[in-house]
C-alpha cells in the first residue's frame, strides 16, 4: 500500500522561530516555513516537518543523524557555531572530552536543539 508513497518524517519543538534559526542559521540547513510550521531540505530530497506543539516534552531519543566524512571537523565547526555536545562517563556511551564516542571506525557525538531534542553527527 505504501511502497511507492513519498513518506516524510516530523518533529514537534514549543518555538518555531528558535528552530528555524537554529538549523536554518546554526546548522545550515535550507529551511522554509509555511503557516507557521517549517520544512527542514535536508540533502537526498529528504525533507522533514517541524510543527509547534504547545505541551512540547523534548525526544529521549536521537531524531535526526547527520553522517560526516570527518567527525573531528563537524564537532569542531559546530562548536565554534555555539553548539554544545553531550557527555557521556561511565555509561556504554563514554564519549571523549571533545563529546565523540568511538567506536572502531565508526564514531558518534550527540547534541541537542533548542528545544532539547537529541540530534547526532556521526561517521559510519
Amino acid at each position: 500500500m505504501f511502497r511507492e508513497t513519498k513518506a516524510f518524517s516530523g518533529f514537534a519543538v514549543p518555538d518555531i522561530a528558535a528552530a528555524k534559526a537554529f538549523y536554518g542559521d546554526t546548522l545550515g540547513i535550507d529551511v522554509t516555513e509555511d503557516d507557521g510550521m517549517l520544512t527542514l531540505h535536508l540533502a537526498g530530497g529528504r525533507d522533514t516537518f517541524v510543527y509547534p506543539k504547545p505541551d512540547f516534552v523534548p525526544a529521549t531519543y536521537t531524531i535526526l543523524n547527520f553522517p560526516v566524512d570527518d567527525i573531528d571537523a563537524a564537532v569542531e565547526e559546530l562548536t565554534s557555531r555555539g553548539v554544545r555536545f553531550e557527555r557521556y562517563e561511565g555509561t556504554p556511551f563514554e564519549t571523549d572530552p571533545k563529546g565523540i564516542q568511538r567506536q572502531g571506525d565508526n564514531a558518534i557525538a550527540w547534541f541537542t536543539d533548542p528545544a532539547g531534542n537529541i540530534l547526532s553527527v556521526l561517521t559510519m
